[in-house]
């Protein structure tokens, strides 16, 4: 079994009138599957409003299933027993660092997860250190989170989050409010975490070139997942991925431009080295007369 695992999962949402009686009733997740093996990075990807941030919330338990189930690391999120062993499973990241960062100092605020579990003083130290080192961090870890940039602080959200040692960690949209430069660096860090902590990873983005490393791909749309495979089986199918209102990899769109203008290209380019190396055998099978 996955670490996270949804049958029939669904959520609604329920427009209340001033008396508080149900005025409408709108359906964000749809019936959904869902089976994330553990060490897996796969990225959710879909227009605002598809359902995928609020799919997110169900695997913290910060959301209940209208229908269906979803299990994390094994345990219902519905049993109200078993909420402490979940988010202790799965650490949220969301868009915003400011709302997640609340200490004063660097090392102050990636201990606090730890020390509201418990965790014995020496050991949430040496937490704070090993998480600090693994998102880069450690030579701020006596400054104040206000002097840091966006993308710093994403990381000081994510190494606070590492230091309560989930098996899985879902970032909401964390690099939405960042620069290039802060995208990168938050992305990298994920994927290091990824590699060398062996946390599970959900990335929800609506940014295409953050998912071209990732394991699976997901697409949503109006709560239902309508594509998944991995990044160069999901990005081949370019002219559905824009039915759903998606772009894709910038060298992507460019290879199948190129492709609808006759040049004989592979489906599924994801990076502008692996457009360059096809292009340039392209031009040594025209230049042999292929």
């Amino acid at each position: 079994m996955g670490i996270i695992k949804a049958r029939k999962l669904a959520h609604d949402y329920f427009k209340l009138d001033d008396e508080g009686r149900v005025e409408s009733v709108s359906r964000a997740v749809d019936h959904v599957d869902l089976d994330v093996q553990e060490g897996e990075f796969v990225a959710i990807l879909g227009h605002n409003g598809s359902g995928k941030s609020t799919l997110a919330k169900h695997i913290n338990a910060i959301l209940l299933p209208s229908e269906g189930t979803l299990l994390v690391d094994g345990n219902d999120t519905k049993d109200e027993s078993k909420l402490w062993d979940i988010r202790q499973s799965a650490g949220m990241v969301f868009q915003n660092p400011d709302n997640q960062i609340i200490g004063t100092i660097v090392d102050e605020d990636v201990g606090f997860g730890p020390e509201n579990m418990g965790v014995p003083t020496e050991e949430i130290w040496q937490r704070v250190e090993k998480s600090l080192k693994a998102v880069g961090m450690w030579e701020y870890r006596s400054h104040s989170p206000n002097k840091l940039s966006g993308g710093q602080k994403q990381r000081v959200a994510i190494a606070g989050v590492v230091a309560m040692r989930p098996k899985c960690i879902i970032l909401d949209e964390p690099t939405a409010m960042l620069d290039p430069n802060g995208r990168k660096e938050v992305i990298r860090t994920v994927h290091g975490l990824n590699k060398s902590e062996h946390v599970t990873v959900l990335l929800i983005t609506h940014y295409m070139e953050e998912v071209i490393d990732a394991d699976k791909v997901i697409v949503m749309d109006q709560g239902k997942i309508v594509m998944q495979g991995t990044p160069r089986e999901v990005f081949s199918r370019v002219e559905e991925l824009k039915s759903y209102r998606l772009d894709v990899p910038q060298a992507t769109l460019v290879a199948h431009e190129l492709q609808k203008a006759g040049i004989d290209l592979p489906d599924g380019i994801l990076s502008n080295e692996e457009l360059v190396a096809a292009l340039e055998e392209y031009r040594k099978g025209q230049r042999n007369g292929n």
